[in-house]
């Protein structure tokens, strides 16, 4: 862009519900002047990305009118597993020009889309250690054809889509903004819990350092709360929010063994002690013959105490809250592996308004878990949204938050 951005409206298009933070920059901060949120259209967005953006573009119009939006410009992120690919490397230390070569050729075995001429851009991380011969760059892939859709939805909603960006970096300036220089020397994990799907991000001072996505996601444990109750899925939404509370669940943060590499393709030879995991495998990988058997090797979460209907809904949950626990387990335990350590969990996002998630996840994995509040340090003058409104689903809104900072960064 030719000019800075003094202001802008960061949106978050998700599978079950679209947020919008309208972000300015006032005397070198940043004021929220509108925020809100609206019910994705049934069936136009789904863990690909948007698929319907003429329903998309009416819903986004009509939050925009209904939160009292003004700002043109838009920051939006890009997500879905069909439709962007993050990752952070690290190559060696090289001059620009040397640099932009070589991440075109990362690009170019990246790659995972069948269009040609993806949409690809790259980015040198903070240079810690100018004497290391390496250097950490986080790179993003995405198709067109799914960049595209995102610029007609927003052009449909009458707004310019200025920026499009990636859900790490998004969250990375509203963690930035909300902890400040409290996140020097500190490496945390980032849970961000959608409706279809998880992103676990590590950062490392506010740098990310292993961005991750995992198909679990709020909707798992609510299909899990209908099979089980034999409700509506509508019913079972209702039902997870008012009555689970995961801080009755008594967990096991024990593990060991060997550290599985979550982004690795499955091994030609099942000669190790283990294989691989691959999360974009269709299908599981099957288990080495000598592996504990999985009630042996990751105990299941049990409830503590009897509690009646609570009870009954933690327990409906059960398997998939431990295939969730598990994930993020090996997502830290694979950075563990490679020299680094987690300080702390954040947890964020719509599916993570369960009671008891951070207390669930942090004794689940050993580590202090707290609730993520993007809004924490920003002075907050939406006139249009309710503080009850705001109290509530402060957590949904870290991306669109992140998006709408870009103003700032």
């Amino acid at each position: 862009m030719a000019k800075k951005l003094t202001s802008a409206l960061g949106i978050d298009i998700g599978s079950r519900s679209i947020k919008l933070a309208e972000v300015r920059a006032q005397g070198g901060a940043a004021v929220v002047t509108a925020l809100g949120a609206i019910d994705t259209p049934e069936g136009s967005v789904d863990h690909t990305g948007i698929y319907n953006p003429e329903a998309v573009a009416s819903a986004l119009k009509q939050l925009i009118a209904n939160s009292g939006a003004s700002v043109a410009q838009c920051v939006v992120s890009i997500q879905g597993q069909a439709s962007v690919l993050v990752r952070t490397l690290q190559v060696p230390r090289m001059a620009p020009n040397e640099l932009k070569g070589h991440m075109e050729w990362e690009m170019s075995r990246s790659n995972p889309f069948a269009e040609a001429n993806p949409i690809f851009d790259y980015a040198q991380l903070h240079d810690e250690k100018p004497q290391d011969p390496n250097i950490d760059v986080v790179m993003a892939i995405a198709s067109p054809h799914a960049v595209e859709t995102i610029r007609d939805s927003i052009k449909k909603a009458g707004k310019q889509a200025v920026v499009i960006d990636v859900e790490p970096l998004a969250v990375a300036r509203a963690l930035q903004t909300a902890m400040g220089g409290d996140l020097a020397g500190q490496t945390i994990c980032v849970v961000n819990v959608g409706h279809k799907s998880t992103a676990i991000n590590i950062y490392k001072d506010g740098n990310v350092l292993m961005p991750r996505v995992v198909p679990v996601g709020g909707e798992n444990f609510t299909r899990a709360v209908a099979d089980r109750l034999t409700v509506p899925m509508s019913e079972a939404e209702e039902i997870k929010i008012a009555k689970a509370d995961l801080s009755s669940l008594s967990t096991n943060s024990g593990g060991g063994g060997a550290f599985a590499n979550p982004f690795a393709a499955p091994a030609a030879e099942a000669t190790q002690a283990f294989q691989p995991y691959n999360p974009f495998a269709d299908e599981p990988m099957p288990a080495p013959a000598d592996a504990m058997p999985a009630e042996e090797a990751a105990p299941s979460a049990a409830p503590a105490a009897m509690d009646g209907e609570t009870d009954r809904v933690n327990d409906a949950m059960s398997v998939e809250l431990d295939e969730f626990v598990a994930e993020i387990r090996r997502s830290i335990d694979y950075y563990r592996s490679r020299g680094g350590d987690v300080n702390r969990l954040f947890v964020t996002g719509g599916g993570a308004e369960m009671k008891g998630m951070p207390k669930f996840l942090g004794e689940a994995l050993g580590l202090p878990c707290d609730a993520f509040d993007p809004l924490s340090r920003l002075n907050v003058s939406a006139k249009k949204a309710e503080p009850e409104f705001i109290d509530a689903h402060r957590q949904e809104f870290a991306v669109a938050i992140g998006n709408g900072l870009h103003i700032l960064f």
